[in-house]
């Protein structure tokens, strides 16, 4: 199982990185490489174009409905539909009741889930495993403004097949019971940490600092901890510091383009 990172800005594309957007890829059995978009947020459809294929995703999986993790769905619909080779089919995309409607908001008059759409919305069950090919995803409810989930991923592992690796994306979240969830185990955990501590104590419920995911790393015992969506007013190196104080694995930070091997 591999994760590439197509975008990791925090809450707006920032001057070197597309907002969020993670590309997981895992090959059966027959070595057919299966490929799952988590979230596409602004400006992440051009890095989709660079490190992948927009024309062959098995699934698109969806935190939560703020633009800048879904917002590039809009023009990935026109990509697809549009494409000189005849559109493509649809694909199933997964997300937090009033997916179906926010897309269509966002598209206009060139709906994405129409008829002629290209989307398949299908809405998460949290705790309810989604099998893609040999990848499970597993959306798990967090705390967050809007109804939001943080997702568990297991496929084999690329080193060797006959094991079983996890990883699990964050989204967005503050610390909570189904944070807890989500890192318990992992080989790696993708964290936002998109607030700092002693600047931003007073608001809650919103996001994680460098310290609550770090903290959640620790709890959960996981392999890896990559952190994320650090918007470009922060200095990546105090959210990774802040991470060290209270996790003693290996920390990244993530970057556009970075491929993480499980």
């Amino acid at each position: 199982m591999r994760l590439t990172v197509l975008g990791c800005a925090g809450s707006f594309p920032g001057p070197d990185s597309a907002a969020s957007g993670y590309l997981v890829q895992a090959d059966d059995a027959d070595g057919r490489t299966w490929t799952v978009l988590l979230d596409l947020g602004n400006g992440a459809l051009s890095a989709l174009q660079r490190f992948g294929d927009p024309t062959r995703l098995d699934a698109i999986g969806l935190s939560h409905l703020h633009s800048d993790h879904m917002a590039d769905l809009v023009v990935l619909n026109v990509l697809r539909r549009y494409h000189p080779e005849g559109p493509c089919e649809k694909v199933p995309v997964h997300g937090p009741t009033g997916t179906a409607e926010r897309l269509a908001q966002m598209s206009g008059k060139d709906p994405a889930t129409s008829t002629d759409g290209q989307f398949d919305v299908v809405e998460w069950q949290d705790g309810s495993p989604v099998t893609v090919g040999p990848l499970v995803l597993v959306p798990v409810a967090v705390e967050h403004p809007v109804p939001a989930f943080g997702i568990r991923v297991s496929g084999p592992s690329d080193t060797d097949p006959s094991r079983t690796v996890t990883l699990a994306y964050t989204g967005d979240t503050d610390a909570c019971a189904g944070l807890d969830t989500l890192a318990a185990g992992v080989d790696l955990l993708l964290a936002e940490a998109a607030f700092l501590e002693g600047r931003d104590d007073a608001v809650r419920g919103v996001h994680l600092t460098g310290r609550r995911a770090g903290e959640a790393a620790a709890r959960g015992e996981v392999g890896q901890l990559v952190l994320t969506h650090i918007p470009a007013w922060n200095d990546p190196g105090v959210s990774s510091a802040e991470a060290a104080a209270v996790y003693d694995g290996r920390i990244d930070l993530a970057t556009p383009g970075a491929v993480h091997v499980l």
